[in-house]
């Protein structure tokens, strides 16, 4: 089940950057990352509300629930930031491929957080998958330090080891709802986040930069579809981390980086060349190794 669930994550997630891409004629960095969790948080709440109607048990949420949560929705902000960011710096799919190095940082924070390993064949797959990711982020060139000086690698590996850390803090705090089926305990660990990310983000907004908020709302056509496609793509991710570890679920979602390069050149018309449709397929190669045998 958590396979079917993590591509469709995948796909609403590829759609969902990239319409914050084409946002940045609009937006600011920072209000760009926040119609996410605006208009996501009223739409997760209503799930619940629904989720309720249909007599769906709602979980008992433990005290330490709330730091968890609260640490990886932060964790998602910064991160989310840090992803446009590479996006200015270079391109959208380059952008994401740098991202791309939360396939080892989950698994390292799964690992030391809460304990679960893949199996030794799976941590090889994982090389491949990275080897893969670093043929792509070097341009074809010779591989070098050098290549980590670029501002949109800085930005896409701190993207990726925040939203490593969101990964781990969001099934762990899925987890501890455990006297409620697996969709309720998606669904607010969703609501909850969401609502407490619209809250920090949009502090921060109206302390340091009031008018996005305006021009959040202003836009809302645009923008009201990044929420919907957030909320899509974050009760997949929420389901799916429910079902299974996150390094194994992160890992396979990479497919998300074949549907990015389709998404690029279709939609946003950047063209990348063939070494980078090769390294792509490495990566594909990890993500079917860790589904196989990790």
């Amino acid at each position: 089940m958590w396979i079917p669930v993590t591509l469709f994550a995948a796909g609403f997630q590829t759609a969902r950057t990239a319409m914050q891409q084409r946002l940045r004629a609009l937006l600011s960095v920072s209000g760009a990352g926040f119609v996410r969790y605006v208009y996501g948080a009223p739409l997760s709440l209503a799930a619940i509300g629904v989720a309720a109607l249909i007599g769906i048990r709602f979980p008992h949420i433990p005290a330490h629930f709330w730091p968890i949560i609260t640490g990886a929705g932060i964790a998602q902000i910064i991160g989310t930031i840090c992803l446009i960011r590479a996006f200015d710096a270079r391109d959208y799919a380059i952008g994401t491929v740098y991202s791309k190095t939360e396939v080892v940082q989950v698994a390292v924070f799964s690992l030391v957080f809460l304990g679960e390993s893949l199996r030794p064949a799976g941590w090889a797959a994982v090389a491949v998958c990275m080897v893969g990711i670093v043929v792509l982020a070097s341009k074809g060139q010779r591989l070098s330090l050098t290549m980590l000086r670029d501002p949109a690698g800085l930005y896409g590996l701190a993207a990726g080891g925040l939203f490593g850390l969101a990964a781990v803090g969001i099934r762990a705090a899925s987890k501890s709802l455990n006297d409620s089926p697996t969709v309720m305990r998606a669904i607010v660990t969703l609501a909850v986040m969401n609502s407490i990310q619209t809250v920090v983000h949009g502090s921060y907004l109206l302390a340091r930069e009031r008018e996005q908020i305006g021009l959040a709302f202003r836009h809302w056509r645009s923008s009201s579809i990044v929420g919907v496609l957030s909320v899509c793509g974050s009760a997949c991710w929420a389901i799916a981390f429910t079902l299974q570890n996150a390094a194994r679920v992160r890992t396979f979602g990479q497919i998300e980086l074949l549907f990015t390069f389709v998404v690029a050149h279709v939609w946003l018309h950047e063209r990348h060349s063939r070494y980078e449709i090769a390294a792509s397929s490495l990566v594909l190669t990890g993500v079917v190794g860790v589904m196989l045998f990790g």
